[in-house]
């Protein structure tokens, strides 16, 4: 199977799942996939609305009905809950519209809504998916557009690949180097 197949199979399942574990990322290249021919842009916007709102709402139910509970008492997720709800205590519906752009809270937040109480389900499920419809339009429209940029810098780039291969190698294998002496340097300092 071609790689051109394979993207025209599984390109919507995977915009779906993607969007369901990361997002931006997915989006992005999905939208440049579209720009490229291999995909259509409405229906990669349509697949990462589909996932995106669907995490959403799982982790609004878990934050929902299992609580606190539900994260590892660890000071790093516990300092994100508490950021995120002090946004919601703050801005209320407003966050639930602008959270999917904030980087740092995107994933807690809907687990911080759910765990608050402060929203009825109803209400985010409405504003949930007028969020989700914007982000995924934007940032699926956003890879359409700098996807032709990129294409035209792709194509650039490939008389100079085997140039910037080796500089990459060159530079991970110094950066390997580097640490590896830091390690040893650590060790002979340690008591």
């Amino acid at each position: 199977m071609t790689l051109e197949l394979m993207i025209i199979t599984y390109g919507y399942p995977a915009v779906v799942i993607g969007t369901l574990l990361e997002g931006e990322t997915v989006l992005l290249l999905a939208g440049f996939l579209a720009q490229r021919g291999y995909l259509e842009l409405s229906s990669v916007i349509g697949c990462a609305f589909l996932g995106a709102f669907l995490a959403d709402q799982l982790c609004f139910w878990l934050g929902r009905t299992k609580g606190i509970s539900f994260f590892p008492q660890k000071p790093f997720f516990l300092q994100k809950l508490e950021k995120a709800e002090n946004l919601i205590y703050q801005y209320k519906k407003l966050i639930i519209i602008g959270y999917r752009f904030i980087y740092g809270i995107r994933t807690i937040t809907p687990f911080a809504i759910g765990i608050s109480k402060k929203i009825p389900a109803r209400q985010f499920v409405l504003l949930n998916a007028v969020s989700t419809m914007g982000w995924a339009a934007i940032i699926g429209s956003g890879g359409y557009l700098f996807g032709g940029v990129l294409g035209i810098i792709i194509d650039e780039i490939k008389s100079y690949e085997l140039k910037i291969l080796a500089i990459i190698s060159i530079a991970g294998i110094m950066v390997g180097l580097v640490q590896f002496y830091r390690h040893l340097i650590s060790k002979k300092l340690s008591p």
